[in-house]
Formats: structure tokens, C-alpha cells, sequence
């Protein structure tokens, strides 16, 4: 059964590479921007915190691979990324770092609107590797996601084997207040204890950094199109 999907994922690949005028592939990173992320006390006593608080934006990072076929204006761009995520909540004692990693795998559709500079959009599924809360009590893990699909939609421009790519990547996951515990009292105390954490969801703007490890149209002297495998 391996032996079958594996030889049929060689076949789509070849397929690919041989009806595509130009086609690369190469590796991607840089800075992230992180936002989302809601947490409201619930108030069970007379000094119980009962505001909300919204998550602060944060930068991070991310990193990948990815191939691109071209055909005419159009591109087909599947790619892999790891993203590090982080916000951070401004509880009464003292701040809470919200931080969740992920991989992501999104399938991109674009358009070559001018000279270097292309436009794309698609969907990507999404793996949470670990997620954690600063704080938060052991008998209440952290839910991040329903929905394991997110959106992607951006704009790149190439230079030569580099490229520079902006992207907003947001989750289609959907909002699912639940209950957590942090921890109140004490030298460790946030100052909010039983708490709703009315929105787990973190959204990035990426922008990347890419460099083309292998580029047809910068290769002549290969024939374009056919099997590399």
C-alpha cells in the first residue's frame, strides 16, 4: 500500500514537471505577526477578577520549503511551514505568555499580475505541535483548534533566485468558549483564577524570505518539463 501511494506520488510529480513551462523549488523564512487570543474571568468570589482580556500582538518566526509549477501566468504552489506563535495576556499580577507551534501545509493558486510580481490564494491544512499557557492548571489543557483547514492569501515578488512574499494566514477554525483554571494566589499568582477562555485562536501576517534552490528558468541549458525522480 506505501509502495502504491508512493509511486503514485511520483507519477502526479512527473505529470506535473512535464506539462509545466517552469517550475522551482526552494526553502522560505522570516518574521511573523501574531494576533488573536481572549480570556474573561469568571467572577466565584467578592475578589475574583471578572474583565477580559485581549491577547497583544507579538512578532515571531517561521520556516519552510516549497515547489512551484508554472504554467503561462498561473502558478500551483504547494509548501510546507513551521510557524512559532506567541501573544501575550496583560493579567492584573502579573503577564501570561500564550504561545502555540505549528506546521502548516497549504496548497496555493496565483497569478502572475505583473513583471516579478504575483498574487495567490488557497487553502492549508493545519498541525498543532504543542500549545501552551503560562499559568494555566494542569486538569485544563488548552483547546486550540476544531477545524484542522486555514486560509492563505498574499503577494510575492521575485528577484533573480530570491523572493520577497507577504501573506495573511487565518484559521477556519470556529470560536469555542471553554473554561480554564490559572493559577491566583501566591508569589505565582496572575490574579485571575476560573476563566473563560472565550477565543484560543491565533492568526499571523508572514513575511518571508525565499531562495530558490533549484529554478528551471535559471537553468537553460536543461531541458524544461520532464521526470526527475
Amino acid at each position: 500500500m506505501n509502495k502504491a501511494f508512493y509511486l503514485l506520488i511520483v507519477g502526479l510529480l512527473c505529470f506535473t514537471a512535464t506539462s509545466a513551462q517552469e517550475f522551482s523549488f526552494g526553502i522560505k523564512g522570516g518574521p511573523s505577526y501574531i494576533m488573536g487570543g481572549q480570556i474573561t474571568g469568571r467572577v466565584g468570589g467578592g475578589t475574583d477578577f471578572g474583565g477580559t482580556v485581549e491577547g497583544d500582538s507579538q512578532f515571531k518566526y517561521h520556516g519552510g520549503g516549497f515547489f512551484e509549477v508554472r504554467l503561462n501566468k498561473f502558478l500551483i504552489r504547494p509548501e510546507i511551514i513551521y510557524s512559532a506563535m506567541e501573544v501575550e495576556f496583560q493579567f492584573p499580577t502579573q503577564p501570561s505568555t500564550y504561545t502555540l507551534d505549528k506546521i502548516s501545509v497549504p496548497l496555493l493558486l496565483g497569478y502572475n499580475v505583473w513583471g516579478p510580481v504575483d498574487v495567490y490564494a488557497g487553502p492549508a491544512y493545519q498541525k498543532i505541535l504543542e500549545v501552551s499557557l503560562e499559568g494555566n492548571e494542569a486538569d485544563q489543557p488548552v483547546i486550540v483548534q476544531n477545524s484542522p483547514l486555514a486560509a492563505q492569501a498574499g503577494i510575492k515578488a521575485a528577484f533573480g533566485r530570491f523572493e520577497l512574499d507577504l501573506r495573511y494566514d487565518r484559521t477556519l477554525a470556529s470560536k469555542e468558549p471553554y473554561i480554564i483554571n490559572i493559577v491566583n494566589g501566591g508569589p505565582d499568582g496572575y490574579g485571575i483564577n476560573t476563566a473563560n477562555f472565550d477565543d484560543s485562536r491565533l492568526n499571523q501576517i508572514l513575511l518571508s524570505i525565499s531562495f530558490k534552490i533549484f529554478d528551471s528558468a535559471a537553468n537553460p541549458g536543461r531541458r524544461k518539463g520532464g521526470c526527475y525522480f
